[in-house]
């Protein structure tokens, strides 16, 4: 990875406060978990987002010094009712820091993750972003009024237009098997424009698809890989976000589409193994729980 880039791996998404089961309150969002899982990885990490400059600084302060922040200032700060785990987790709409503005956008970065969680994500930047990954479940929901519950629903009309133009440029892109239907043209777009995409599914197999152009190692085909069985996960909340930055670096570092993904199947196991941002660990334990894992397998 260059180091004459200003960052190694920048986020653009919500930060995101997470009102939980129990009424407590805490930095939520992928631009966060993803950005924190990559500073771990001993990468220079770098947030853009919106919200209330004061209150987003406040839930981010734990992790300052590993990540840099840039807010663009909004009357709110997205804030989001998250109940429940994994398959049955449901969310609300609170609050709504509105889209980041591309005008302001200025990158100078590695590995550009474009992080959206409430169709906030601008279709475009200036700067350099050699690698481009895409979490794309913020483009693929609704709500329909403050406190509404979010739903997935497809982008169309121009909506449509401006995630395919995204996806197109993109070097890779996680989506979570719920959400595959909802993104399907995006994720056709992204292939024909050259990505890897990576299916997760929990604790059922990951799926790996193509470019459309076929690849060396992966051809034209699907392939799955097996997800170890975690014997006492505690906290799910931002493992698919882990999972998703642990995939963008170790592509970026030249590992092969199904070597990325065990690593970053470690990287999500290690997350879901402790409680909180806290429990997102650092490569000498990712490679740990990988070689463990690989161990087992043997």
């Amino acid at each position: 990875m260059s180091r004459d880039l200003h960052f190694d791996y920048t986020t653009i998404g919500h930060v995101t406060v997470d009102v939980l089961d129990d009424g407590s309150r805490r930095a939520g969002g992928t631009a966060f978990y993803s950005a924190l899982q990559a500073a771990r990885l001993g990468l220079r990490a770098h947030i853009v987002t919106r919200g209330v400059p004061g209150e987003i600084e406040a839930l981010l302060e734990p992790h300052r010094g590993e990540l840099e922040l840039t807010v663009q200032p909004a009357a709110h700060t997205t804030t989001l009712r998250t109940l429940g785990s994994g398959s049955e987790r449901s969310q609300r709409v609170l609050a709504w820091a509105g889209p980041i503005a591309a005008e302001d956008l200025a990158l100078d970065t590695a590995i550009l993750h474009l992080a959206p969680v409430a169709r906030e994500t601008p279709s475009g930047w200036r700067g350099r972003a050699p690698f481009v990954g895409l979490t794309p479940q913020g483009l693929v929901r609704d709500w329909s009024r403050p406190g509404g519950e979010i739903v997935r629903v497809p982008p169309t009309g121009a909506a449509a237009a401006a995630a395919n133009a995204v996806a197109e440029q993109c070097d890779a892109i996680v989506v979570n098997e719920h959400e595959r239907a909802s993104c399907a043209d995006l994720i056709a777009a992204a292939r024909a424009g050259g990505a890897t995409v990576a299916v997760t599914a929990g604790a059922g197999p990951i799926t790996l698809l193509a470019p459309g152009a076929a690849a060396p190692d992966l051809g034209t085909r699907a392939l799955e890989l097996k997800v170890p069985t975690l014997e006492r996960p505690v906290d799910d909340l931002g493992a698919g976000d882990v999972f998703a930055a642990a995939f963008f670096v170790a592509l970026d570092e030249g590992r092969s589409p199904l070597d990325a993904a065990g690593f970053a199947n470690a990287a999500a196991a290690v997350r879901i193994g402790g409680a909180g941002a806290g429990a997102i660990g650092g490569r000498e334990e990712i490679e740990a729980r990988l070689n463990a894992t690989a161990g087992a397998s043997d």
